[in-house]
């Protein structure tokens, strides 16, 4: 698929922002477990926070080709920084589509400078892949919103102080979930930073809402109507993901043909034997068939057609290659996969994250079955 010049453009930019900026962060951010601050704000500087905010709040509102080239650039540097900078993004693709002008006018300017941070609160502990279960309620009072309730599994928890909340305005209702923007100085708590397997450089935590009041101006869709709107931004954000999938996944493929040209075993290089060579050839066959799923998401969306199928289509399969991919790139480099001497490592464990997250791969072969039976 021919990408434009100004496409070609930003995807370079970013891929030497990547290499230069984020890659050689990325193995002490996920040691300590912190996030890179200084990272995040030379994304700002480079106008990637503002990807999904109209150019008149201070964006750049690129096309989701463009975003999907992004996205798997940053990824390429590190999965932490680029989930984080996905959720953000997301945050701004709801205010964008689903705001008042006065919100959009308060929010988005600051956001696309990168500061607030923006997080995304759909799951509950109980309510994962089916949001219709949620029990956070937001009742009305008057001219406000009173919030309780707990959500689960937030990136940029700690770090994002505006909240994109999904929540019942009758928790008996499975039909009155309605989205609100929170700015988290409402009283939002922040419960425990979560130990994960992988990504451990992206901040995941709980949100507890106790009695948090909110204006009744920051709902930012019809009572009833968050659902649909939760589901019609994650399509998009699925695409994202996927690119993600596929950076992570050329990273490891890199990073393994590296390392096969210069180890030597029975008096020449891994790369010389014919084992180690079908390998690659499966990795790129699946790299690949990954991507043009992924670009062919895009192309779709851009085009204004329905890509519902397409994009569950890309984010299954290149989720699903680049576990694949990063399990045979730690294969290649023997017992140096299993150290963390060599990024592979890490990269295997990032990849996990990539099946389950934005709708896990269960629920992705349940949209294209429904795409293609009814």
């Amino acid at each position: 698929m021919n990408l434009s010049p100004e496409q070609r453009a930003i995807r370079d930019v970013v891929r030497e922002f990547a290499v230069e900026e984020i890659q050689p962060t990325a193995a002490e951010c996920d040691e300590t477990a912190e996030f890179p601050e200084d990272v995040w704000d030379g994304l700002a500087e480079i106008d990637l926070t503002g990807m999904t905010v109209p150019e008149k709040y201070g964006g750049i509102d690129v096309d989701k080709m463009t975003y999907s080239l992004a996205n798997e650039q940053v990824s390429y540097g590190s999965l932490s920084v680029a989930t984080a900078l996905s959720v953000h993004c997301l945050a701004t693709s709801c205010l964008a589509e689903f705001s008042d002008e006065e919100q959009k006018e308060r929010w988005l300017p600051e956001m696309a400078e990168g500061r607030p941070v923006g997080a995304f609160a759909l799951s509950e502990p109980e309510a994962g892949s089916n949001p219709a279960e949620m029990s956070t309620e937001a009742r009305k009072e008057g001219d406000e919103y009173v919030i309780n309730g707990k959500k689960q599994w937030i990136t940029n928890g700690k770090r994002a102080d505006v909240i994109i909340l999904f929540a019942k305005t009758d928790r008996d209702d499975p039909q009155s979930v309605t989205q609100f923007v929170v700015p988290k100085d409402a009283g939002v708590e922040v419960g425990k930073k979560e130990e994960k397997l992988g990504l451990r450089a992206s901040d995941t935590t709980s949100l507890i809402f106790d009695n948090v009041r909110i204006p009744a101006a920051y709902r930012l869709t019809e009572e009833g109507r968050g659902l649909s709107a939760a589901f019609h931004i994650l399509t998009g954000g699925r695409i994202g993901i996927a690119s993600q999938a596929v950076g992570l996944s050329q990273a490891a493929l890199d990073q393994a043909i590296d390392y096969a040209g210069e180890r030597e075993q029975f008096g020449k290089p891994i790369a010389d034997i014919q084992t180690i060579r079908h390998k690659f050839a499966d990795m790129q066959t699946k790299l690949q068939a990954g991507r043009l799923l992924t670009r062919d998401a895009a192309r779709l969306a851009d085009a204004g057609e329905d890509h519902s199928m397409a994009a569950s289509m890309a984010k299954y399969f290149a989720s699903e290659s680049a576990v694949e991919i990063t399990n045979e790139a730690v294969q290649i480099h023997g017992g140096y996969g299993y150290t963390t001497d060599f990024d592979v490592e890490r990269l295997y464990r990032d990849s996990k994250i990539t099946t389950i997250y934005e709708g896990t791969s269960e629920i992705q072969k349940k949209v294209i079955a429904r795409n293609l039976l009814g």
